[in-house]
């Protein structure tokens, strides 16, 4: 099974303490600035929407947000263009991109730290009905992609896996760590599984 449009969230640490307005001058900033490799392109301002996707910066390739979808707060990584090459490829992409627009928000001097990774907890899902419908077939068929992609992520930690079960919602997954990670370090081991 092909892996495309691969999404991740981090959920971050005190949600309470989160503040989305200050992310609308971050974000354009970003666009000015194009910190990132794909192109952004707007900002789309959710913050009315209640348990929703707060606050989107746009782009061409992908859509990044501070997400609270289902009440859990997080920063989001959205691919939406195809990728060349293999799932592992694919995951890792999509997770260093949302550690490294984590990493950027937790250093952001606008935010004032109020913004942070949990160090534990954060979803991943394939927001492609097609090609990952959710149901049994793909959760086995992608098991032990999933498995070894987050042991390599978590350097062997334990963790563990708890699937998404509305079947409404995109396939996806869970995860939590049994030990506390930093953006750096989900980081540094994905850049050590890359050079493996």
């Amino acid at each position: 099974m092909e892996l495309q449009h691969v999404n991740v969230k981090l959920l971050v640490s005190k949600p309470e303490e989160v503040a989305l307005e200050p992310l609308i001058p971050v974000f354009h900033g970003w666009i000015q600035e194009q910190v990132f490799e794909e192109l952004l392109l707007d900002v789309a301002d959710y913050r009315h929407v209640h348990a929703g996707p707060g606050v989107v910066l746009v782009g061409h390739q992908a859509n990044y947000s501070v997400d609270n979808t289902d009440e859990r707060m997080g920063v989001r990584y959205n691919r939406k263009a195809a990728l060349n090459g293999s799932n592992q490829d694919r995951l890792c992409q999509a997770m260093r991109a949302a550690a490294v627009a984590c990493q950027r928000l937790e250093k952001e001097p606008r935010l004032k730290g109020t913004l942070g990774f949990n160090g534990r907890e954060m979803e991943l899902f394939i927001n492609d009905r097609l090609l990952a419908p959710h149901d049994d077939a793909t959760r086995e068929a992608l098991r032990a992609e999933f498995e070894g992609f987050f042991e390599k992520l978590f350097g062997g930690s334990e963790y563990s896996l708890s699937y998404v079960s509305d079947r409404r919602r995109p396939f996806g997954v869970s995860v939590k760590s049994s030990r506390v990670f930093a953006t750096a370090d989900l980081l540094a081991n994905l850049m050590a599984n890359l050079d493996s």
